[in-house]
């Protein structure tokens, strides 16, 4: 019988440099769009027969002892594995439980430095790249978590590990790219829900407390300011911890912007490409240059890596080392906006999503997962 291990198994196998090929049968185009690191593709269908395609597959692992297959929900990769083991006994064969699917799921954590009796964890989505927030104060033990996503135990979990009881969410736009968990996190928890006051302009259908520009909420000793930052959405806030750090969701990112087009469409893309042109150089970069930056997203490339950094590891940078190092930030106004008209392919379903974030759209969990798949694309 074929092994199965877990997508955080496979996750930890990955860090801790372990020796294996990791073959995905998907079909090219998928593959081709969002992919593990390192993976090899062998398509292959849950109904196909390897008989004829061993040679192939030794080939394709290229002299590989331990094998472990993955598909989108483990279907044909478990199809294949169990086949392998069959055929030939050269093979440690493994299959990965659920798949991508499973891969969608896995998190890291990484405790940010910002200083004494400051306690800022990044909560790092794997596969997609989305970095949420549990941001407490280490003397009182309260905290706020920014920017969850529907894995929400995820949250729950960083924050009791380090002594916080979350007593509050944000979440600083209406998503495009993932489900976010802000208001069934709030709602479990019975602690306010909130989002930049400009969020009815988004038709939000659901009760939540509205943060007006340069509101500030107390979280134990810490001072948390909403920062008005319109482009990417309309309703955007960037979160100001103690002025030491700004949380600026798809705003600013560790190399490059958010893009602007997702609420506006392309008939309007002008208006939120100088909105947010706007809030990049008079509001965020006019704060001091030492203010650690904590974006929303790092972009996953097609091959599966972090474009800068590695999971487990702070994916941060700071206003001075942004203005001085992402080019888009060197654009003149018209150039910058003509850059934003041509932001690459949007995130997958993102009309759907941002429908469910805002309340129009019931999602059902296994719903939730198959509008996920696939890469966040967020960036510009």
């Amino acid at each position: 019988m074929v092994t199965t291990l877990s997508a955080d198994r496979l996750a930890q196998l990955q860090d801790e440099g372990a020796e294996f090929a990791l073959v995905d049968t998907r079909p090219e185009e998928s593959f081709e769009a969002w992919h593990v690191a390192g993976a090899i593709h062998f398509p292959f269908g849950p109904e196909e027969e390897l008989d004829g395609r061993l040679e192939e597959f030794r080939d394709a692992v290229d002299g590989a002892d331990r094998v472990i297959t993955i598909c989108a929900k483990g279907l044909s990769s478990g199809t294949l594995a169990t086949q392998l083991e069959s055929a030939t006994d050269e093979f440690e064969v493994e299959t990965v439980d659920s798949g991508m699917k499973g891969w969608s799921g896995v998190y890291d954590r990484v405790e940010i430095d910002v200083g004494d009796d400051a306690t800022i964890l990044q909560i790092q989505r794997r596969a997609k790249g989305c970095l949420g927030y549990v941001v407490g104060c280490a003397v009182t033990g309260e905290a706020v978590v920014v920017d969850p996503t529907a894995d929400v135990d995820e949250f729950e979990v960083a924050a009791a590990e380090a002594d916080l009881s979350i007593v509050g969410v944000i979440d600083t736009h209406v998503h495009a790219d993932h489900v976010s968990g802000g208001r069934d996190l709030a709602s479990s928890l019975d602690v306010p829900y909130y989002l930049g006051a400009r969020a009815d302009d988004r038709d939000v259908e659901y009760e939540y407390t509205p943060l007006e520009r340069n509101d500030v909420l107390d979280v134990g000793q810490r001072e948390l300011k909403a920062v008005y930052a319109p482009g990417h959405t309309s309703e955007m806030i960037n979160v100001l911890v103690d002025d030491r750090a700004l949380l600026t969701a798809d705003t600013l990112h560790v190399d490059s912007t958010g893009r602007t087009e997702l609420e506006f469409g392309q008939d309007d893309g002008e208006r939120g490409a100088r909105l947010l042109y706007e809030t990049l150089h008079r509001t965020l970069l006019a704060e001091p240059e030492g203010i650690v930056v904590l974006p929303g997203h790092v972009t996953v490339t097609a091959d599966g890596e972090f474009a800068h950094g590695a999971p487990g590891e702070a994916i941060a940078t700071t206003i001075g080392e942004a203005r001085t190092g992402i080019d888009l930030l060197d654009l003149d106004e018209e150039a910058f906006v003509d850059r934003m008209a041509d932001a690459g392919e949007k995130p997958a379903n993102y009309e759907e999503i941002i429908d469910r974030n805002r309340g129009a759209l019931e999602l059902s969990p296994e719903d939730r997962v198959e509008l996920e798949l696939g890469p966040n694309n967020c960036s510009a």
